[in-house]
């Protein structure tokens, strides 16, 4: 079962949602929640990547 382009669209798709103008890996300023946002899925394709891989 590959879960990884699963993911990965799924990131694609939450990589629009914004609070409000500013907001983004681009933006002027982040708040906490970003930041988590950001590194929950970067950790979410890392484990899936893993998983995929076969070396669990």
């Amino acid at each position: 079962m590959r879960i990884t382009p699963v993911l990965l669209a799924a990131a694609a798709f939450c990589a629009p949602a914004l609070a409000h103008e500013g907001h983004g890996l681009f933006g002027a300023h982040w708040h906490a929640t970003d930041t988590l946002g950001f590194v929950g899925v970067v950790l979410a394709i890392a484990v899936a990547l893993w998983w995929s891989s076969g070396k669990h």
